[in-house]
């Protein structure tokens, strides 16, 4: 941008680009980026040129010149602009704080970017941004909170940098097999191709983030490796990144004995939703009781997403808060616990 953000108006904001190129791709085919925006904020945008005119009620005029701010200093570092992205700096910039230069910087500070061989994963809300952080400073961190936060998917790109920079040598990925009750035995297969159906979603992400050549590579030679969590006792996981995903339906033994399998320059990342156990009634949640035992101790962390952090399609967004309110409105009554 060649000037600062120039007000007309208590309610209005004028933004100046000095690269025309680039507005295309800022402003989105038949201008649907702006319309995004005005939809979600209620603000209304007009182009003119190589300016922006941003008007309506001044909080949202500034939440939107922020994020139409820092989605051109996303084009001009050569990093693409689509809705996905529309959706997660306007998220970013509702909790950005104090004044604009400080506010653009903290939605999208690339020192908080998860660097892979496929992608460049950027928070897209303030608590994905806390999770990668604590991610990188601790050894133990447990993401809590409803699908689609995230949770899983950053996990996976965090393993998949730290092996692919050498600071470990495998990754681990693991899930209780609940509705197979652990007996793994009766599918067919070996002991990949049973336990295949509950670690998909770890795959999908490791996908996304290593060539299809390479994770194929490093599965047949052990660098990653999957594992019910029924099948981790006794093994000690040095060197190593371990992913424990849908820990709601573990049982505190195996919780316990899975945290205890952390080796010298190992990680655990531990993730799961408390509403959504599958244990049978009456059973508490591993994840729960440790979550409650370890919240305090050094060097672990424990982060909470809550339905405004879901970044999938904006109907998952709403299908969650539906299902809260359902929930709330009927006293929990259908929320294990």
């Amino acid at each position: 941008m060649t000037s600062a953000p120039q007000t007309e108006t208590p309610g209005s904001e004028i933004l100046q680009f000095d690269d025309n190129g680039l507005l295309p791709m800022l402003y989105g085919a038949h201008d649907q980026h702006l319309v995004r925006m005005e939809q979600q904020l209620g603000v209304s945008l007009v182009s003119r040129g190589n300016r922006l005119a941003i008007s309506g009620p001044p909080d949202l005029v500034l939440t939107a010149g922020r994020a139409m701010t820092a989605l051109y200093e996303r084009l001009k570092k050569g990093l693409l602009v689509d809705d996905a992205e529309v959706d997660a700096v306007l998220r970013m910039a509702r909790h950005a704080l104090g004044p604009e230069a400080e506010a653009v910087a903290a939605i999208h500070d690339d020192s908080l970017a998860i660097r892979t061989r496929r992608r460049h994963v950027s928070p897209r809300s303030p608590i994905q941004a806390t999770f990668i952080e604590a991610l990188r400073k601790h050894e133990l961190v447990f993401g809590i909170g409803p699908a689609g936060t995230g949770k899983t998917y950053l996990a996976v790109a965090m393993a998949a940098a730290m092996l692919s920079s050498g600071e470990v040598d495998r990754i681990i990925l693991s899930r209780p097999a609940v509705e197979a009750g652990e007996r793994l035995g009766f599918l067919p297969g070996d002991l990949r191709d049973k336990v295949d159906p509950y670690l998909r979603p770890l795959y999908d992400a490791l996908y996304e983030m290593m060539p299809a050549e390479q994770v194929m590579h490093r599965l047949t030679n052990g660098e990653i490796e999957v594992a019910p969590l029924g099948f981790m006792r006794g093994r000690t996981l040095s060197n190593s990144f371990i992913i424990l995903d849908e820990a709601q339906n573990s049982t505190p033994v195996q919780m316990k004995m899975c945290l205890t399998r952390i080796g010298e320059n190992s990680r655990m990342v531990v993730t799961g939703d408390l509403s959504q156990v599958d244990l049978p009634k009456g059973q508490l949640s591993g994840l729960r009781e440790a979550v409650d035992l370890l919240a305090t101790m050094e060097d672990v962390a424990v982060v909470e997403f809550t339905d405004s952090d879901v970044v999938r399609h904006t109907l998952v967004n709403r299908i969650v808060r539906a299902y809260e309110a359902r929930d709330e409105a009927q006293g929990g009554l259908f929320e294990t616990k």
